[in-house]
């Protein structure tokens, strides 16, 4: 490993023993505190509302609310808008038949706060700094509210908005209920709209409201799904075990569908029709071949806009458009100037109907989630074809869903695959898959959506691949990406760190007990 900096985390407690911990003594401190903060707040917020215009600058009160609602660990192709049928999201349907739903959009990277960082910057993890999960972006960047407030918005949080406890670094007016599964966040933001309805002239509103479904754990019963019956994905080894978890996530979507309808029916009942009403996710679910991988299930993010007036009701766009788009798409849309020094680029044409393409290429990337997975990775797509690099593919790809036996894992159901793999063949070529992938892969979506079949070897596309090679190289070099890798990976030599040797029962550990590589 030549030219690869390894840095180990140490003493770095796991985020599921510090939340149940802290949840455990603040419940009641926490929450009690939470409605004060609130209450004063909005108590600010209608004396700031009686001010009238002295209240706003310039011409910020003509200029429309925007309202953002994430989803968390929510697959682009988990919902009825984006073809699954078979669950219940009547809410992200409403949403779909009134605004207009990009059917292929994608996130930057596909764990939560690398995600969520680029989101709020509107740069690239390398650039913003917010590269492996639960880090923060550099301090020193502009960020989503400093732009909104430039406009003279109050710029507001509920929920996980950023990676948890990160949101205080981001300058929001106001935020609250930023902790692990606090569900409070989605009343807390119906009683603010309650409380602003009618109150005008004032400050216009840029609110996110985040969900903290579907994000692990999730519901154990009350399902409303017969596990017998749900469609798995593909790549999936077909258990009972298999089935249960992935019925136990249908439920958690649901769950998220029904935090979206409470925030939709409040923005539609108590905010202006002009109002720009946004809906997506962080990345995919936390199943194998989604969540902390660059495939289309890790990466592709569902992303609907309503904003009555502007986009064509029902509608649907092929558009290629990626999360650090949405700050500058926002900007615009209400009427500011697009940043130039960020990475994402306005599509606002796109909303307006006034263009059918946005990009050509899409770039994501992939470090790790602390010492559960180490797995580095690039990919580039174009219209048809997507390249991903595996930078070590000497490392085991591990994740919570293979490692861990707790609450923040799935190693209960992933177990039943290992046995499977013994006497089935396609059971042991998909455990094989999962575990070990090559430096190259290369699918055309077009034939291939669900990325079954990698043609990296395949000499009839050596030119496409040459290409997708040369574009990604070049877009590396841009963003000054050094590819270093920041926790100790477990290889594939050492067997005892992955697989059912490497174990962790109860919660996430930080690293394999192996020392580092040397570099």
């Amino acid at each position: 490993m030549s030219s690869t900096q390894i840095h180990a985390t140490k003493n770095q407690e796991s985020p599921g023993k510090l939340h149940g911990r802290f949840r455990a003594r603040m419940a009641v401190p926490v929450a009690a505190a939470a409605r004060l903060r609130l209450g004063l707040w909005l108590g600010a917020l209608s004396l700031l509302v009686g001010l009238g215009p002295l209240a706003s600058r310039g011409s910020a009160a003509a200029r429309p609310d925007v309202v953002i609602f994430l989803a968390d660990d929510l697959g682009q192709l988990d919902s009825t808008p984006y073809g699954a049928t078979w669950l219940r999201t009547p809410n992200m349907q409403r949403l779909a038949n009134a605004g207009l739903t990009f059917t292929r959009a994608y996130v930057a990277s596909p764990s939560c706060a690398a995600s969520r960082a680029a989101l709020l910057t509107g740069l690239m993890p390398a650039r913003n700094g917010a590269e492996e999960n639960h880090s923060k972006p550099h301090a020193a960047l502009k960020k989503w509210p400093a732009y909104f407030q430039d406009l003279g918005y109050e710029v507001v949080a509920f929920g996980k908005v950023s990676h948890y406890r990160h949101t205080g670094d981001y300058g929001f007016d106001h935020f609250a209920n930023d902790s692990f599964h606090d569900h409070a966040g989605i009343p807390a933001a119906v009683e603010l709209l309650q409380r602003r309805a009618g109150a005008a002239p004032r400050k216009p509103l840029c609110l996110f409201v985040g969900s903290n479904w579907p994000h692990v754990p999730w519901p154990e019963k009350d399902l409303g799904y017969d596990p017998a019956k749900v469609p798995l994905p593909a790549g999936t080894v077909d258990t009972p075990a298999t089935r249960q978890w992935w019925a136990r996530y249908a439920a958690a979507v649901t769950k998220c569908d029904d935090d979206l309808g409470l925030v939709l029916d409040a923005v539609r009942a108590h905010l202006p029709a002009n109002t720009l009403f946004l809906f997506s996710s962080d990345h995919g679910a936390q199943w194998p071949f989604a969540k902390w991988t660059l495939y289309e299930a890790g990466v592709a993010a569902p992303l609907i806009v309503d904003w009555p007036g502007v986009v064509t009701r029902g509608s649907r766009t092929a558009a290629m458009v990626q999360w650090v788009d949405l700050l500058p798409t926002l900007v615009e849309a209400v009427g500011g100037k697009t940043p130039a020094d960020i990475d994402g680029r306005s599509f606002v044409p796109v909303l307006r109907g006034q263009a059918e393409q946005h990009r050509t290429r899409i770039f994501t990337t992939h470090a790790n989630d602390r010492g559960v997975n180490v797995y580095p990775a690039r990919a580039v797509r174009d219209e048809r074809f997507k390249y991903i690099r595996n930078l070590h593919p000497e490392f085991a790809f591990t994740t919570h869903v293979d490692l861990v036996r707790g609450p923040s894992g799935a190693r209960e159901f992933f177990a039943t695959w290992e046995t499977a793999a013994k006497t089935d063949p396609q059971a042991a070529a998909i455990l094989q898959r999962y575990h070990s992938r090559p430096a190259e892969e290369l699918y055309d979506l077009s034939a291939d959506p669900h990325e079954q079949r990698n043609l990296a070897a395949d000499t009839r596309h050596a030119a496409r691949l040459a290409t997708l090679r040369t574009d990604l190289d070049a877009w590396m070099k841009s963003q000054g990406d050094t590819q270093r890798v920041f926790a100790a990976p477990r290889l594939l030599t050492d067997p005892k760190s992955w697989g059912p040797g490497g174990e962790i029962r109860g919660d996430t550990k930080q690293a394999p007990k192996k020392k580092n590589p040397k570099s």
